[in-house]
């Protein structure tokens, strides 16, 4: 399975704002992008002209990144978004939003999705009472997502249930913390995505 191994701050000072990749991190004062809010590299200061491809692209990139997707994943996801009735743009958040990594990490279980994602991995996570060790598999309405019965002595879950409402859970999933349990009522709709893209951008782009 191919994954960036690189340093996820320098990601979010690349797109110039937090994408909180880091979990609590993001949240304090050692937050690099608070301390160097500019790009990284020798030219980070530097001026950069941003013309209509340059906006396409970093959106493109800052949504990629968001969900930890790489570049041919994320346009397999469009192509299947492009395919579907209705918005090209919603159709793609709601498939990065349906993906398992995300939805463990939408309910609180984890701190990010790179978190989430190793949960997943290390097969901790239940679907509909089967075990799912693949973070990009995708929930359905009336799907029920839980962590093994096995694993939830675990340190991570222990403190999710210790944490639990501290996290703003999105209506279109219900996190039982008390159980370990998410059910997910429903596919979500654009206003209730708060992720901060501009996905008409991303479409422009893989339009040309």
């Amino acid at each position: 399975m191919a994954r960036y191994t690189g340093a996820d701050c320098k990601r979010c000072r690349r797109e110039k704002q937090k994408l909180f990749l880091k979990g609590a991190k993001c949240e304090s004062a050692k937050c690099p992008i608070e301390i160097r809010p500019y790009p990284p590299g020798e030219h980070g200061r530097g001026r950069t002209k941003d013309s209509e491809y340059l906006q396409q692209k970093r959106e493109k990139q800052k949504c990629a990144r968001i969900y930890g997707v790489l570049e041919k994943q994320f346009r397999g996801y469009y192509n299947e978004a492009n395919r579907q009735q209705g918005k090209t743009g919603e159709n793609l958040l709601r498939i990065l939003e349906s993906r398992l990594d995300n939805v463990v990490y939408r309910a609180g279980f984890a701190k990010s999705r790179d978190h989430a994602r190793q949960l997943v991995r290390h097969g901790h996570i239940l679907i509909n009472g089967r075990k799912n060790d693949i973070p990009s598999a995708r929930v359905s309405p009336n799907d029920i997502v839980e962590v093994r019965e096995s694993s939830r002595g675990l340190t991570p879950f222990q403190v999710a249930v210790a944490e639990a409402g501290d996290k703003t859970v999105p209506a279109w999933l219900e996190a039982i913390p008390s159980r370990l349990r998410i059910l997910v009522h429903s596919l979500p709709e654009r206003q209730v995505i708060d992720t901060q893209v501009q996905e008409q951008l991303i479409v422009e782009l893989y339009s040309k």
